[in-house]
């Protein structure tokens, strides 16, 4: 559609707006709008051009992204407004997140306000608050099974204790991070109860299937996500005589995005959780948000249409705050959640960077860089305005996805590869001190992912139990070792809850009925902070950890090396147990650090003459950031002890 014909279809919606929109102060909201609309109606178009209730929906969209703008904050809307005026604020290295169970890390959402100190000590500036959402007792999947968009679950607290989360963090300059799902509810929202009821509305909002005819067409190239708990991607709903799609657990329903009552819907739960003071929304299962048969029903173009149609729609309400794609998926696949076909970032600002961490626990379970070198090396750039989340542990397993043309450029066969890394963090290998859980194993192909705490994982749990003391460092060595690569990679670090005090596996779980299924509740545990008072007690490894990682922190905010401009190059060092990086100032390139990373448990080193042709200095003195001394040095080589990482300046 040509832009003029676009804009008299824009003049005609505003003169059929409410009148009590009309009324209201819209100056900044109609600028916006007049930006965004016609890519906003393309897009709206190709997703629903072909409906007789086109033009009616797209009445509604308008007029919902208007009361969104109209229910914003004159606090909030300053925000947008200083962020827009610095749109790359985010891409800053000042920003440091951690994820977190509000009910896990304190007692509850009002509890998590006396927590704020914690974060400040430790230079946290960015907290993402996993699931608070209603969600049905005993079938939540973590959270993620929401039976109300709009009200917190009880059992974590209330609207207000957000509301007053938010005001405290913003006092602080804490980013508010906070989880929308967007591919399905649970069976127990207001819509699938009234679909179940017979409403054939709301049965659109679903896929209902009064057969098995279609159902069988989708299953022969759907994978199933959990084979183990929740075989097949549909459910026979015995109240509704219907298949329904539940591409998840059989008690969430995926919703149809070729509905455009579900976007808008969906669309006006973000602006109104945007509202409530949230600067950062992560957007679930986002790969998921197109099904199409004779596919994977994953990575769809449409799907990406979605995401490209709610940016731009949150742009003209709420235009400070970001998206994060939670898309784990492969990197050729990952970098489209930024924005296909574009130059900046038009989709999620964000994306979460499981390529790294799936590859760092590759380096601690070999001992080597071969295949974090050769993943990395192939990680394809981010766009402009777009950053990673780069992490070491989250809330759920770890899957060792990688591409098998990088395994065997690496020297592996990729099945017994994985089957290696499956038994070395199960503790099944004679030389592991790991004590992980295997998940969700595949029979046939013996595939599986691992569930387990950083610190269990890394053989601090091992080397307490044993009261070792080499084991111990070894532990504490290891997981410095993995924060300083995502601290200085290049995006936004984010910890995970309890990494900076060394908590371990909590095997409770095994007791709790509703969680005993699933041992992804092993590494969710509630912190003991009478056990975290330790970080203040020297000799302690609550206190050697969260000192270390306070200060790595402290030293990243400073260093504006580590901002995140594509302004990073991996380098081969010829030494298989290194990883060699160089971050260079965006404005300032002789300004750099270079960054190396000894995953052996053997002392190793790398030849200063490998990296001379990479503009550093090897003739120049250089000084380490973490320590402040200058490196070991050894016949013109950098010596790096077991488990040891620089971040080398040069004069």
């Amino acid at each position: 559609m040509y832009e003029q014909e676009s804009h008299s279809l824009l003049n005609a919606i505003l003169d059929d707006l409410k009148p009590e929109i009309i009324r209201q102060d819209l100056r900044h909201f109609y600028t916006r709008l007049g930006a965004n609309f016609y890519a906003i109606h393309s897009l709206f178009h190709t997703l629903y051009g072909h409906r007789e209730d086109f033009k009616p929906q797209m009445l509604r969209l308008v007029e919902t992204m208007a009361k969104g703008y109209i229910n914003r904050s004159a606090e909030l809307e300053k925000v947008d407004i200083e962020r827009e005026q610095d749109h790359n604020w985010f891409l800053s290295q000042k920003w440091v997140g951690m994820a977190l169970y509000s009910n896990g890390f304190a007692d509850n959402l009002a509890d998590l306000v006396n927590k704020t100190p914690y974060f400040m000590e430790l230079g946290i500036n960015m907290v993402h608050i996993m699931p608070i959402l209603m969600c049905p007792a005993g079938k939540s999947d973590g959270g993620y099974a929401i039976s109300d968009f709009r009200q917190v679950d009880d059992r974590i607290g209330t609207l207000d204790d957000l509301r007053l989360v938010a005001k405290e963090f913003r006092k602080r300059d804490i980013l508010l991070v906070l989880d929308i799902v967007l591919n399905h509810t649970s069976d127990e929202h207001a819509w699938a109860q009234k679909a179940i009821k017979g409403d054939p509305k709301y049965q659109e909002y679903y896929f209902t299937f009064d057969n098995r005819e279609i159902p069988d067409m989708f299953e022969q190239t759907m994978p199933q996500i959990f084979p183990e708990i929740a075989p097949g991607n549909f459910t026979w709903n015995e109240k509704m005589q219907k298949w329904v799609m539940t591409v998840f657990h059989d008690y969430q329903w995926d919703l149809n995005y070729s509905n455009p009552a579900v976007f808008i819907e969906m669309l006006d739960i973000i602006l109104f959780w945007a509202n409530q003071g949230v600067d950062v929304l992560r957007l679930d299962a986002v790969a998921f948000l197109w099904k199409k048969i004779g596919t994977s029903s994953q990575n769809e173009r449409y799907a990406h249409l979605i995401l490209q149609l709610m940016k731009d729609c949150c742009q003209v309400t709420a235009p400070g705050v970001l998206f994060i794609a939670e898309a784990i998926v492969a990197p050729v696949e990952v970098i489209k959640y930024f924005g296909e076909d574009a130059i900046a970032a038009k989709e999620c600002e964000i994306a979460y960077n499981a390529t790294l961490m799936a590859l760092l626990w590759d380096g601690i379970a070999t001992k080597n860089a071969k295949l974090l070198y050769q993943g990395l090396k192939n990680l394809p750039d981010k766009l402009e305005r777009a950053t990673w989340l780069n992490y070491v542990r989250c809330h759920d397993d770890i899957g060792f996805g990688f591409d098998d043309n990088d395994v065997r450029a690496a020297d592996y066969e990729p099945h017994a590869h994985r089957q290696f890394l499956i038994n070395y963090f199960s503790g099944q290998f004679e030389d592991s001190q790991a004590r992980g859980e295997v998940f969700m194993r595949d029979e046939i192909t013996g595939d599986a992912r691992i569930c387990g705490s950083l610190a269990s994982l890394v053989g601090l749990e091992a080397g307490l139990e044993a009261h070792d003391q080499d084991l111990i460092n070894a532990a504490i060595d290891r997981i410095l070792l993995l924060h300083s690569l995502i601290l200085s990679f290049g995006g936004i670090p984010l910890l995970y809850n309890g990494d900076a005090i060394g908590v371990l596996n909590d095997y409770s779980y095994r007791d709790d009925d509703s969680k005993s299924n699933d041992s992804r509740w092993i590494h969710r545990p509630k912190i003991n902070w009478e056990r975290a008072e330790l970080r203040k007690k020297q000799g302690t490894v609550e206190f050697t950890l969260f000192n270390a990682m306070k200060k790595m922190i402290a030293i990243r905010k400073e260093t504006s090396a580590f901002a995140d401009f594509n302004n990073r190059e991996i380098l081969d060092v010829d030494n298989e147990h290194i990883l060699c990086f160089v971050r260079f100032d965006h404005l300032r390139p002789s300004e750099r650090v270079l960054v190396i990373a000894n995953f052996d448990s053997n002392p190793q080193y790398i030849d200063l003459e490998t990296i001379g042709s990479r503009g550093i200095n090897i003739y120049g003195q250089f000084v380490d950031l973490y320590t402040g001394s200058k490196p070991t040095q050894f016949d013109h080589r950098i010596v790096l002890h077991p488990y040891q990482f620089y971040w080398l300046t040069g004069k």
